[in-house]
């Protein structure tokens, strides 16, 4: 048969598009070509497919090979084709059998040893093969990343020999079968109780839990605004099995280190330097690959020292906090990546680090350079703002860690409030519409009065309007009360009231 064909599937954004892998051997000059758009590490795979074959044990054709990787204007990149190409070659020149070839689709770098070589970025292309009903065959470095993904037949190989010989009726290939457990062992070693006293900024990390709402930190270094935020994980609940197998494929591409295996259900945190650029915020590239905000989908990304970072770079965080997603666009590529984050951010009250704002003790220059980093429309996407004093010597001496209250039973109500959250509207209140603002977030009379007044006396945008009823809405949710109550939106419109917000606004 001197016409072969195989499946494998290329890399773009987050998804894995098919690519079938044509092998064509016929009569002619000595010639091996590969058509199809591919880049330079996949036009130099012929040498690396030749000396594969050759120290296999078979023999390279001397004919003229044509390789054809469609469709054809697909850009190809990497050594994943590797494996696909060398078995086009061995069936089409008959030394394998090429019956079940069909069934697989292939996904390995070779050495020049014949060896099977890990590939980059694999997770998508695993959940589309597992999709397409086919088996997958992929190194055994690979073979972890399989094995979080159930229903999928995926078998691995050490050498191109050992697959050779499976094809032509030899000993079956190893099954990748070690599947992950959904026990509730994967627990963050970081707990709630250790952060002694800032009881309301307890609070309103619970709150900011509940609803996955957004949070801004201020207070002097020393008040616990970074064990806070740390912490979170500690109280969120666990990823279902789709969303951490959407994390899990963001990792997988990314040219960061891959998230720990064995804690796959846990939320990503994400913590940049405030030297971080806007594109290793947003993600970026000739190539594109996701950036911090994507690594923390399904997560939380802390800011610290929030005020240190670059105005640009903040400025970029507008878009993504609104519609969940960042659209990099590039001469020749788009893509599209997913950032449903949660964003907690920490900062000191002045560059002085004075114990409050009102008792700054800074220049108005100084300040309004420092607060000039933050824009009023960035702040006014942030749900929930407080600010953090340092506990008083005597009550710092009478904390102890034993009476705080622990990142369990915390987690136990912010469960029962997103239940509740997703039985009632399908998403959590941080990332309800318009409408379902104004289905699920009913006010009565004097819930209406108080916030109408509270909208003219601070300036309150329609946004911050909305971004009050919901985080009114995760309020009452906490307390298990069916409508929103004054107390309820009191307490949301302190939340709102930063000092940080009103000198941004002049006020």
């Amino acid at each position: 048969m001197s016409l072969t064909e195989l499946g494998t599937r290329a890399q773009q954004a987050m998804d894995a598009p098919a690519v079938q892998v044509e092998v064509h051997i016929s009569n002619g000059l000595p010639a091996f070509s590969i058509v199809g758009l591919p880049e330079a590490a996949v036009r130099e795979s012929r040498d690396r497919v030749r000396s594969a074959i050759i120290n296999s044990g078979f023999e390279f054709p001397v004919r003229k090979i044509i390789v054809n990787l469609a469709p054809a204007d697909l850009p190809k990149e990497g050594g994943r084709y590797d494996l696909a190409i060398a078995l086009g070659i061995l069936a089409s020149s008959g030394q394998i059998h090429a019956q079940h070839l069909s069934h697989f689709e292939f996904f390995a770098e070779l050495a020049l040893s014949g060896e099977l070589r890990p590939v980059h970025g694999l997770v998508p292309a695993l959940i589309a093969c597992q999709q397409a009903g086919k088996r997958a065959l992929l190194s055994p470095q690979n073979a972890p990343e399989a094995a979080f993904i159930r229903q999928l037949d995926a078998r691995h190989a050490d050498t191109l020999a050992q697959v050779c010989r499976y094809f032509n009726g030899g000993d079956p290939l190893p099954q990748v079968s070690a599947r992950v457990t959904d026990d509730d062992s994967e627990n963050n070693p970081l707990d709630l109780s250790e952060v002694l006293g800032q009881s309301r900024a307890k609070r309103a990390l619970e709150l900011a839990a509940a609803g996955q709402h957004h949070l801004l930190m201020m207070g002097p270094p020393g008040t616990g605004k970074s064990m806070l935020a740390q912490r979170l994980n500690s109280i969120l609940p666990r990823l279902d099995e789709t969303q951490a197998l959407q994390t899990l494929s963001i990792h997988s591409i990314s040219n960061g280190q891959p998230p720990n295996l064995q804690q796959w259900r846990l939320r990503p945190f994400r913590a940049p330097h405030h030297t971080a650029s806007a594109v290793a915020l947003v993600g970026g590239g000739s190539q594109p690959k996701p950036g911090e905000i994507s690594l923390a989908h399904h997560g939380v990304l802390f800011l610290d020292e929030l005020a240190e970072f670059d105005s640009k770079t903040l400025e970029v965080l507008r878009e993504p906090l609104e519609i969940g997603q960042i659209h990099i666009s590039r001469a020749a590529r788009q893509a599209t990546f997913p950032a449903q984050f949660q964003l907690v951010a920490a900062m000191n009250p002045c560059p002085g680090s004075c114990d409050s704002v009102a008792a700054c003790r800074c220049s108005p220059q100084q300040l309004a350079r420092y607060r000039h980093k933050l824009s009023a429309p960035l702040l006014d996407r942030i749900d929930i703002q407080i600010e953090l004093a340092r506990l008083e010597p005597q009550e710092l001496l009478q904390q102890r860690i034993e009476d705080q209250e622990s990142s369990a039973s915390v987690r136990q109500r912010v469960a029962t409030a997103r239940e509740l959250q997703l039985a009632r509207q399908g998403c959590l209140n941080g990332q309800m519409d318009n409408r379902q603002i104004e289905q699920f977030c009913p006010l009565d009379k004097a819930s209406h009065q108080l916030l109408a007044q509270a909208i003219d006396k601070l300036k309150l945008s329609a946004r911050s309007y909305h971004r009050l009823l919901k985080l009114s809405r995760t309020l009452a949710d906490l307390a298990a009360r069916p409508n929103i109550t004054p107390a309820d939106i009191g307490e949301a419109i302190g939340y709102r009231r930063s000092a940080l917000l009103d000198r941004t606004n002049g006020q």
